[in-house]
């Protein structure tokens, strides 16, 4: 098997792992009796944990070996993740939960991925580079709208007279061995994913600076944003506001990993014709806003119908604002423009959950859906306004 199909075939499990856990993590620790600020408290700590380890991957993977690095991460998550599983105590899952880098955003946005999409680029040629994304991504999507149905475990072992917290655990374990399969599939990368010897580690051109010191600076804001719409977060909220529980909630967000996993295809399709920036901003606005709406919904069919539109277009920008980054930096600045621009982003995402906690449990459920929506409407006017004229190479 060739790097790219192993990169693709963890990504796939990596966020079949994600993606359940995503669902879980609220409704479990709620279970758990834990209260809202703790469970945003412990939510933020996860990916606190995954933006330690984006630093750490920025750094020094190159150095240490991205093949070496990807499987550290991996044993590091089902470590991590089991330990989460087996604990009852808030400060306990919080330091399990950073240890492992446990991600409540539902979506894989992890160190891996730095490495991942460092490697991918030098798979194919600049014409199918968005392409390579586009395909990535669907196969993560598919992966997390699986894991949405796998968050649906608990109350099949619940009804095979599993215990309520137990059938929570064992689910958390599933959780732990997957992120064991994606290191045993990283243990098959061939040599050919290290960077070149003698390649410049960890530099970049005052050009390559300037355009990540703006882009990251947005992606920062986006993040933020993002944090306040973890998942764990949403599945939190029509957990309480309708009383729909992780059976409801499972199929539910299947549905709208489909739809994210559809949107990556249309994504890349769309960019050959409009472009990259103005894929991502003209598809990120009408999400944002029907965000909005899910807050105010009068019923639980209501607001899912919205949310399901919404996931339609979400993650339309995710697929082409990975190509554009990689296509404004030289080959040998990858690994480090990915980790600048994805520490910036888990670095703001676990800022926001544990306000959005406490927004959840001091004002009201739909507080951090309006914040985090307006901020992002934000972002995308900032963005189309700072890179509009500064087009990838395939465009000019």
């Amino acid at each position: 098997m060739t790097d790219r199909p192993l990169l693709y075939a963890a990504a796939f499990v990596r966020a079949l792992a994600t993606g359940m856990i995503g669902v879980l993590m609220g409704v479990y620790l709620a279970r758990l009796e834990f209260t809202p600020a703790g469970i945003g408290s412990i939510i933020g700590a996860g990916l606190l944990g995954c933006t330690a380890a984006a630093l750490l991957v920025t750094c020094f993977a190159d150095r240490a070996g991205r093949r070496r690095s990807l499987i550290g991460l991996s044993l590091l998550s089902a470590a991590g993740g089991l330990a989460f599983g087996l604990t009852s105590h808030p400060a306990a899952a919080a330091v399990a939960a950073f240890i492992g880098m446990v991600n409540g955003m539902g979506r894989d946005r992890g160190a891996s991925l730095i490495l991942d999409q460092a490697i991918l680029p030098a798979t194919v040629d600049g014409a199918h580079r968005t392409r390579a994304f586009a395909w990535y991504n669907v196969l993560q999507d598919i992966g997390h709208a699986l894991g949405g149905l796998l968050a649906g475990t608990p109350a099949l072992l619940r009804r095979m007279g599993v215990e309520e917290v137990a059938s929570f655990r064992l689910s958390v374990g599933l959780y732990a061995l997957l992120q064991l399969a994606c290191a045993v599939l990283y243990l098959a990368l061939s040599r050919r994913v290290e960077p070149q010897d003698g390649a410049p580690r960890a530099r970049v051109s005052p050009g390559t600076r300037r355009v990540l010191w703006r882009i990251s600076s947005l992606f920062a804001l986006d993040s933020l944003a993002g944090g306040f719409l973890t998942t764990a977060l949403l599945s939190f909220f029509f957990y309480e506001r309708f009383g729909v529980s992780e059976g409801v909630l499972g199929p539910l967000f299947f549905g709208a990993r489909v739809l994210n996993a559809l949107s990556h295809l249309v994504a890349a399709w769309l960019s050959r014709r409009i472009g990259l920036v103005n894929t991502m901003v003209f598809t990120h606005v009408p999400s944002s806003l029907l965000l909005i709406t899910v807050a105010y919904a009068p019923s639980f069919a209501v607001a899912a119908i919205l949310f399901l539109l919404r996931e339609g277009l979400v993650e339309m920008d995710v697929p082409t604002r990975q190509s554009y980054v990689m296509a404004v930096v030289r080959p040998e600045e990858r690994t480090l423009a990915s980790g600048v621009t994805h520490l910036v982003r888990v670095g703001a995402w676990s800022v926001a959950p544990a306000f959005a906690g406490w927004f959840m449990g001091g004002l009201s459920l739909m507080t951090p859906l309006v914040i985090g929506s307006v901020m992002k409407v934000g972002y995308d006017i900032l963005l189309y306004s700072a890179f509009r004229r500064a087009r990838p190479p395939e465009e000019v």
